[in-house]
């Protein structure tokens, strides 16, 4: 049984062919076992979004792949959004991106696709002063209206600026991961491990919490 209905591949097949500009690849890492309980789905998933526009394909990497060490790949299933100039997978998805998060996913897609990076001014000139690497893991459920937001800010930072890596994390599937860092309400944000905040700010207050994490490391 497909996962996006008929009316939804509707809409997206028509809204991708206005919208798709560059190619897009969806590379998909997996594991095989009863331990990854999502990996088939997220496989499906991501190969009915090829069958939509030509411009999404789709790889499939099992974990003894090389890619895996390559990409630094921490969980599966795990998506990485690669093309038109992101090729080192800055903008990533830890567990299936079901309820909101597919949206997000979507507007991924059509961002790499048109390389426009819709910021606030200000909080972009303040990411643009960031020279090292920097991790942002966002907390997530499918059932949360305001992590979408979170996610997207993340991303948005990671394809602006290649020293930033934007993660969505889906709680559920990952449960050890968020007891390590005190999850109880989503969106959860971890910024290096060391700066951590609640909630879906604006851009600018978000980008400051980036700066203070990078601060912190060239203390």
């Amino acid at each position: 049984m497909p996962l996006i209905n008929d009316e939804y591949r509707k809409l997206l097949t028509s809204e991708f062919q206005k919208i798709l500009v560059h190619d897009v690849k969806l590379i998909v890492f997996i594991k095989e076992g009863e331990d990854c309980k999502y990996c088939a789905e997220t496989v499906t998933l991501c190969n009915e979004l090829t069958e939509l526009n030509k411009k999404i394909t789709c790889e499939v990497i099992k974990e003894n792949d090389p890619l895996v060490s390559k990409y630094n790949i921490e969980r599966y299933p795990a998506i990485i959004v690669t093309g038109n100039g992101i090729e080192d997978s800055r903008v990533r998805y830890y567990g299936i991106p079901s309820g909101y998060e597919f949206g997000t996913l979507i507007e991924d897609i059509e961002e790499v696709s048109r390389a426009k990076k819709e910021i606030d001014e200000k909080a972009l000139a303040k990411i643009s002063t960031i020279n090292k690497p920097i991790k942002i893991k966002v907390f997530v459920t499918p059932t949360c209206p305001y992590c979408p937001r979170a996610v997207k800010i993340a991303h948005k930072f990671a394809i602006a600026n290649p020293n930033i890596i934007g993660e969505m994390i889906e709680t559920h599937e990952f449960q050890e991961d968020a007891t390590r860092f005190g999850v109880s309400s989503v969106p959860h944000i971890v910024i290096n491990d060391d700066v951590q905040f609640v909630g879906a700010l604006p851009e600018e207050e978000f980008a400051n919490n980036v700066l203070e994490a990078f601060n912190k490391m060239n203390q």
